[in-house]
């Protein structure tokens, strides 16, 4: 996945929202809603260098197919229309001002990438529309006081960068590290996760060293951290150099606890490539259930989303993960719309956006749970950590949770 915002309402602006919306019958004055239907709009890459995430947004659509063939919510059906930007920011911006003064939806949902969703966010909250559940990673898109109508869900760079921390802590408290980042806000994510874990002992225990996303390689870079004699490292980088970081790693001999970014660690675009004999002993984290993993053959969560995919979606493949958290993501606003309880303001909607407490979605591992508040505008924060044993990942050790800021 591409590599996720704001204030609390006021509570005069909530308060005039639900008074707006006293009833079904006063649906039609509200942006999107009807008495029988709501409006969600989305931009994704359904074409483009990206195209493949497109599937997120099909997903969702076919989970709000299912949705309204169970009856909708609040006796309302679900119009989800979804365009194509092809990772264009200039596109993105002219299909949100569609979505929102044309199409007239209530809401933005899981709309793809942090170029895109950039160009449009000022736009968005300057007309105060809900913009949910973004399928980014950037640590940005938690920033509830610049952008109080924004919010992430996966768990941000920041939060997993904390998170690989923490184990590395754990096993070994004296620990040295040695950061590998990419030059932009994924990367810079990495550096301030460390920091917050760290503290003042960043700069006496941690050699960082950047790349650029044009440099041909970042075999130097490796070679210089290996030089700094860490005992840990930790590289915050896209799929392409995360392989040549693990073949060079190898190539060197070097025996670090290596830590790579959930989004490079994919097994078709990263193991393979550079062999998984190179690989072995790599970490990385998770949070959803792996629809690969035979693991979850039994279970009960995994079960209803594969009966899902077979009745809904048939044309995607059940074991892609990015389905899975199509699925997932999509469970989650079905939970917030019903916590509305017919009340499809966008005040409403955003107020329970600001109000997930302790949700357990059967996708997500054993003890991840949904949580927001009006400050709090980082849905996940946990992850389990998975290690390559040289065919597949094994899960290990318990949910860690990213640092409280």
């Amino acid at each position: 996945m591409t590599s996720l915002n704001r204030r609390s309402l006021l509570a005069g602006s909530a308060a005039a929202g639900v008074a707006a919306l006293a009833g079904p019958a006063r649906a039609q004055e509200t942006p999107g809603v009807t008495a029988t239907e709501i409006k969600i709009g989305c931009t994704t890459s359904l074409s483009g260098p990206v195209s493949a995430l497109g599937t997120i947004a099909r997903c969702s659509d076919a989970y709000f197919k299912m949705i309204n063939e169970q009856g909708g919510i609040a006796g309302r059906r679900i119009n989800f229309i979804f365009y194509d930007d092809a990772f264009n920011p200039a596109k993105t911006v002219e299909q949100t001002r569609k979505l929102i003064e044309s199409d007239n939806v209530a809401f933005l949902f899981s709309m793809l990438g942090t170029s895109p969703n950039s160009a449009v966010v000022k736009y968005i909250n300057a007309n105060k529309v809900p913009h949910l559940f973004l399928s980014v990673n950037g640590d940005k898109w938690g920033d509830y006081q610049t952008y109080p109508w924004t919010m992430g869900f996966a768990p941000s760079s920041r939060t997993e960068a904390q998170v690989f921390a923490k184990y590395a802590l754990s096993q070994k408290a004296d620990a040295k590290f040695a950061l590998l980042y990419q030059n932009d806000d994924l990367g810079k994510d990495f550096v301030a996760g460390l920091k917050d874990v760290l503290g003042a002992q960043y700069e006496a225990r941690v050699k960082a060293v950047s790349y650029e996303v044009t440099d041909p390689t970042v075999d130097s870079q490796i070679v210089t951290l290996r030089a700094s004699g860490a005992d840990v490292l930790i590289s915050g980088v896209t799929a392409r150099f995360a392989a040549q970081a693990i073949r060079k790693v190898f190539e060197l001999d070097w025996k670090p606890m290596h830590f790579v970014t959930s989004g490079a660690s994919s097994v078709s675009s990263t193991i393979m490539p550079v062999g998984p004999e190179r690989a072995l002993g790599l970490i990385t984290s998770t949070y959803i259930k792996d629809p690969s993993d035979p693991a979850w053959a039994d279970d009960a969560g995994m079960k209803d989303y594969f009966a899902f995919m077979a009745k809904y979606y048939g044309d995607g493949n059940p074991k892609e993960f990015l389905n899975a958290y199509g699925y997932t993501v999509t469970s989650v606003l079905r939970k917030l719309l019903e916590q509305c309880n017919g009340n499809f303001s966008r005040a409403s909607i955003m107020a329970q956006a600001n109000n997930l407490k302790n949700l357990e979605v059967p996708t997500l591992l054993p003890g991840v749970r949904v949580n927001t508040s009006p400050t709090n505008h980082h849905p996940l924060r946990q992850m389990q950590l998975q290690r390559w044993d040289g065919k597949g990942y094994a899960r290990f050790g318990s949910i860690i949770e990213g640092a409280n800021l």
